[in-house]
């Protein structure tokens, strides 16, 4: 194939033109005259204009006598992706940073850019080899019993909390030699945090368990409470938005500058619509295809989503209408209107859980609601605690007893329970003053009988 390098550049704009960049537009320009720089080299290094490992890292080589690292590390991810764009495009053959990806079992870029920008990088690449599944020497127990757990009828999601804990043996010397309580204990002491140590415990209390059933005396390790209440303590309270912040964050949505893409303002103000009004997960509306909505009874089917929870939404004439806005200006853009089809689509596809949660953080950032890219501030989730506590609020205001409604919302939530559905019930000083209000109605009502 000789379709790149092209004498032009055509390919590299067409490139960094259809990334839709939400940037300045110095972006654009950036990212252009990082590829040309790199066909240019390719070019000289190559005669043929192949690019091979060893261009590559010659390319990764030269950006490093002038970039740090991270920036020389970021730089190659961008031309990654572009080969990548050139493979598909049918422009060249390879893209040899994928298929060292492939060949060392390796799924980030990144990593494999830091093995060639070292002065070894075979030893390096060598160590992004991950280890064998369940290869330690209690990998065989380990597996049998996530197996028997799926068996039963779990999906059990956790398989890759026991996959640590295989890994941890496999690294750890000696441990097939020491009795079994001895490395549990190092590996959950090990825990960089209170919750991630509960999980460990669980981890190896489960493991003991069959262990115990196949008749080894195993003592397993101690759930202390102390671990437990600490846990519960660094748990990251739920922020409960007000409505003058989600009416604010809804406008902010409507208002998003897309000029490459001009549905993701009304998509991203509907995907919020859905959260706040129905209480829905980020992965649950984000899989809504268009077979799931009703439109002439109001309801939405939820399929299959955490603990196994099918249901049927009826949804409130608000998130309807925004709803049949959003499908108008769907219809318009072009989308597929085939029953399979994602709810929330695009020009190059269905949003991803991904793309859809990084867009979300932004809007939350833009409306000022969220100050810091750290773990601090709003999240997307807390739309969902916000529609348990705004509505147990309302049914104060309406006089109904929320007590009795409770198995109703916990079912609208896809719950198992109603245990799951107060892990959402966010005391707020309004929910507060309602239900005293309550208990004082209450407790006049008990004096006057007693009278």
């Amino acid at each position: 194939m000789t379709g790149w390098p092209d004498k032009d550049g055509a390919l590299a704009v067409r490139f960094v033109n259809q990334l839709n960049l939400f940037r300045p537009a110095g972006s654009y320009r950036a990212y252009r005259s990082l590829l040309q720089r790199f066909q240019s080299f390719v070019t000289r290094r190559a005669p043929k204009g192949r690019c091979t490992e060893a261009v590559f890292r010659a390319w990764l080589q030269k950006e490093l006598k002038t970039l740090p690292l991270p920036l020389a590390v970021h730089y190659g991810r961008v031309v990654s992706r572009f080969l990548d764009w050139l493979v598909k495009q049918e422009a060249i053959e390879v893209n040899p940073i994928a298929e060292l990806r492939r060949t060392y079992e390796c799924r980030s870029t990144a990593a494999i850019l830091r093995a060639l920008a070292s002065p070894q990088p075979k030893q390096i690449l060598e160590r992004l080899r991950p280890l064998p599944r369940y290869g330690s020497h209690m990998g065989s127990i380990i597996r049998e019993h996530v197996n028997r757990m799926r068996t039963r009828g779990l999906r059990y999601r956790h398989e890759n909390r026991f996959l640590h804990f295989d890994r941890f043996l496999q690294q750890r010397q000696g441990a097939v030699r020491q009795p079994v309580e001895k490395p549990m204990r190092e590996y959950v002491a090990d825990a960089p945090s209170a919750g991630i140590r509960v999980q460990r415990l669980d981890v190896c209390r489960a493991i003991v368990k069959d262990l115990n059933r196949r008749g080894e005396a195993v003592t397993p390790p101690d759930r202390d409470r102390m671990t437990v209440q600490e846990m519960f303590r660094s748990r990251r309270r739920p922020y409960i938005y007000s409505r003058d912040e989600v009416m604010h964050l809804l406008e902010t949505a409507r208002r998003d500058p897309a000029p490459h893409a001009p549905l993701r303002p009304l998509t991203l103000y509907t995907m919020l619509a859905l959260a706040y009004c129905a209480g829905l997960r980020l992965a649950e509306f984000v899989g809504l295809r268009l077979r799931d909505l009703d439109l002439t009874a109001d309801c939405i089917e939820i399929h299959d989503t955490k603990f196994f929870k099918s249901r049927r939404l009826p949804l409130s004439a608000t998130a309807m209408a925004a709803l049949r806005d959003y499908l108008q200006a769907r219809s318009k853009a072009g989308a597929p209107a085939d029953p399979d089809a994602p709810l929330f689509w695009h020009e190059r596809g269905a949003y991803s859980y991904v793309t859809a949660g990084a867009h979300l953080r932004r809007l939350i950032r833009v409306a000022g609601l969220r100050k810091t890219t750290g773990r601090k501030g709003p999240r997307i989730h807390d739309l969902r605690h916000t529609f348990v506590v705004h509505r147990m609020t309302m049914w104060y205001e309406q006089g109904i007893n929320p007590q009795s409604r409770l198995p109703y919302l916990a079912t609208y939530l896809g719950h198992r329970n109603i245990h799951s559905t107060l892990v959402y019930l966010t005391i707020t000083q309004e929910l507060l003053q309602h239900a005293n209000q309550r208990f004082r109605n209450a407790e006049a009502e008990v004096l006057q009988v007693m009278q």
